[in-house]
């Protein structure tokens, strides 16, 4: 099923033998477009500090009450890799984390989740400090949230939130507030109908035009992303659906 990565948010964080606080944020790649952590605010708890819990230590997160168990314990947390809250997740501090918790690593075996883990993957070769391998290549939803959108001929809007499917925590949908441009209106576009992300003035473009997006399904907030809907958005834009890769 589809979910709005904005509503997941303030989500519970629940361990073995407690609780450690809330889902402040998603990590994802930026080109994978798959989330890799969520970064957990654990409160009164542990003040002040965030930690990273990666979707293969997740269980089945029970929807109704808006919570995350989490396959281990308050002290394993406690103890883990210290991470500057102000400074983006390197390669190095991942392997890391990925090393004390004895998780399977992620990079060069495409998703991870609970449901598409991979098996028997071998740990890389640690990459030197600075290179270009220590390049997560990891964008944090809060901050992508609010990037301009330009269509190929003038300006849509911003990103508003992420949809993805719950069962590999693939980013498939961005949400995209029109709401300078049509008031009131929200549109989906898929990530691989964006170019030219500049992550650093926090713009990106699509080659879909205004009309086009103007005149797309109607995309409405309070219902589910089901297939129906996918269906009429990859056709009427003419795109090769995901399902089909």
């Amino acid at each position: 099923m589809m979910r709005s990565l904005s509503e997941l948010m303030g989500y519970r964080m629940d361990v073995e033998d407690g609780k450690i606080g809330k889902a402040h944020d998603f990590l994802f790649d930026d080109q994978a477009w798959t989330i890799r952590h969520l970064v957990v605010d654990t409160g009164t708890w542990l003040p002040g500090r965030q930690v990273l819990i990666a979707p293969q230590a997740l269980g089945e997160p029970d929807w109704d009450k808006q919570l995350f168990p989490v396959s281990l314990t308050k002290a394993q947390i406690e103890d883990s890799p210290s991470l500057d809250a102000d400074q983006p997740v390197s390669r190095q501090q991942e392997m890391e984390l990925f090393r004390y918790y004895a998780w399977t690593p992620y990079w060069g075996a495409g998703m991870m989740g609970p449901y598409a883990q991979p098996a028997g993957l071998a740990v890389p070769r640690e990459p030197e400090p600075g290179s270009a391998a220590d390049d997560t290549h990891l964008r944090s939803v809060r901050h992508v949230q609010g990037y301009h959108i330009a269509a190929a001929d003038g300006e849509i809007g911003h990103i508003e939130d992420f949809i993805a499917a719950d069962e590999n925590w693939v980013v498939r949908y961005i949400v995209a507030s029109t709401r300078n441009w049509l008031p009131g209106r929200k549109v989906l576009l898929a990530p691989d109908w964006l170019k030219d992300i500049d992550w650093a003035d926090r713009t990106a473009a699509t080659d879909l035009r205004r009309d086009d997006i103007r005149n797309s399904p109607p995309y409405d907030p309070g219902a589910p992303v089901n297939r129906a809907y996918e269906e009429r958005l990859y056709d009427f834009y003419g795109r090769p659906k995901h399902w089909n890769a």
